[in-house]
């Protein structure tokens, strides 16, 4: 019956130290956590780009509004909006009638002039007659002049009619012009650019401009205008770009994207899989792996040149980070790197 009693013992102890070892062993698979895996990607500096898009309206090279300077009755607009027009074409006749007076009372003057100017050339009339009657004579003529380029308007340029304001028969009396005039061969963009780009920028330089009623076609431009003061308030300078535009393809209005090229630069080029957006900001991250650990690295953007990101700052030339595998990690983690 001892032995017997033994033996139970024994065999509880046995399992008491089975299942506590067990336990043991439970515990400590529990604290083992295994390295998050990541991929891994090697990156290096190179010569990028330093392009900036910018976003402008066309503007006509010149524009004028055509419009007589004292009121008067319009008589006829010999052109339409979209007519092509030549420098020095008349375009508005208007009422001739004031014209036709102020004629007939000119030559009254310049006869009466002419009378005086003869008398006192043979003693006949005074200095002060004679400069009495110079300058009637001039002031009606300058009257005349004035009333002769109001009753036909002329373009002052060559362009393209892209307003008209007026009936014949309507009466001007100021506001809006009789009709407005744009020269489009050439036509300018302005855009304006960081002060950071400042001794970037140089009259001549060529410039590459897309419109967005043309998709993907290119036209060739210049600058054609630095400004030479930086707006305080916005950091930025105007630059003015000219498109030849022989074809007359682009219009004043349109939506033109322009692209500058500042030259290259070396910089860490990475894949866009390792660049990390932090919740809640617009900074981002990359993982730097050195070591068996990541660091977290806040970096600057720069281009995207397709599946890759050019950095500003924020990694260094020749060094490997993170691809995938990202949502595991934190600062200073040490990683198992997949292959």
């Amino acid at each position: 019956m001892k032995k017997s009693f033994q033996f139970i013992a024994l065999l509880t102890m046995s399992v008491l130290g089975a299942c506590s070892g067990g336990a043991e062993k439970a515990a400590t698979a529990e604290v083992v956590e295994e390295k998050p895996k990541v991929k891994l990607a090697s990156v290096t500096a190179r010569p990028v780009a330093q392009v900036q898009e910018y976003t402008a309206t066309v503007e006509a090279e010149v524009k004028n509004n055509i419009a007589p300077s004292t009121p008067v009755r319009i008589d006829d607009i010999l052109v339409e909006v979209g007519d092509r027009v030549s420098k020095g074409q008349k375009l508005v006749s208007m009422d001739a009638a004031n014209l036709k007076q102020v004629k007939f009372q000119l030559d009254n003057k310049e006869i009466e002039f002419k009378r005086v100017d003869e008398l006192y050339k043979v003693g006949g009339a005074s200095k002060s007659e004679w400069d009495a009657a110079k300058m009637a004579y001039d002031v009606m003529k300058t009257s005349y002049n004035n009333l002769l380029e109001n009753t036909a308007l002329v373009s002052p340029i060559n362009g393209i009619v892209t307003a008209r304001n007026y009936d014949d028969g309507d009466m001007y009396s100021g506001g809006a012009p009789v009709l407005v005039v744009e020269q489009i061969t050439p036509v300018k963009l302005l855009v304006n650019v960081s002060e950071g780009n400042f001794t970037k920028v140089k009259k001549g330089d060529a410039v590459s401009v897309k419109v967005d009623v043309y998709g993907e076609e290119t036209f060739e431009g210049k600058v054609s205008l630095v400004y030479p003061t930086i707006d305080a308030a916005t950091r930025t300078f105007p630059v003015e770009i000219q498109l030849v535009n022989r074809d007359q393809k682009v219009r004043p209005g349109m939506f033109a994207r322009v692209t500058l090229n500042y030259g290259s630069e070396n910089h860490v080029v990475v894949p866009d899989l390792a660049v990390v957006k932090r919740a809640g900001s617009g900074d981002r991250y990359v993982y730097v792996y050195k070591d068996g650990k990541v660091s977290y690295n806040m970096v600057q953007l720069g281009r995207r040149l397709g599946t890759e990101y050019e950095l500003i700052s924020g990694v260094d030339n020749n060094s490997q980070v993170v691809i995938a595998g990202q949502t595991r990690l934190a600062d200073g983690v040490e990683v198992e790197v997949e292959k």
